[in-house]
């Protein structure tokens, strides 16, 4: 894989994180915010993390 493709996948790892983040802020405005929900958002968003932190590894950053 190409630089390119790295660079790629740490943008999109990164717009997703975003999402999921306003994601996590509308659900947590709720009444009763769905907590389970909210705690898969966060596992996501530490795997996304991870990714990312993988692919700047290979790079060398």
């Amino acid at each position: 894989m190409g630089n390119k493709h790295h660079k790629k996948a740490i943008e999109s790892s990164t717009l997703r994180i975003t999402e999921h983040q306003e994601k996590i802020k509308l659900e947590s405005e709720k009444s009763f915010p769905d907590e389970g929900l909210i705690k898969h958002w966060e596992k996501e968003i530490r795997a996304f993390d991870k990714a990312i932190q993988q692919v700047r590894k290979r790079l060398g950053q």
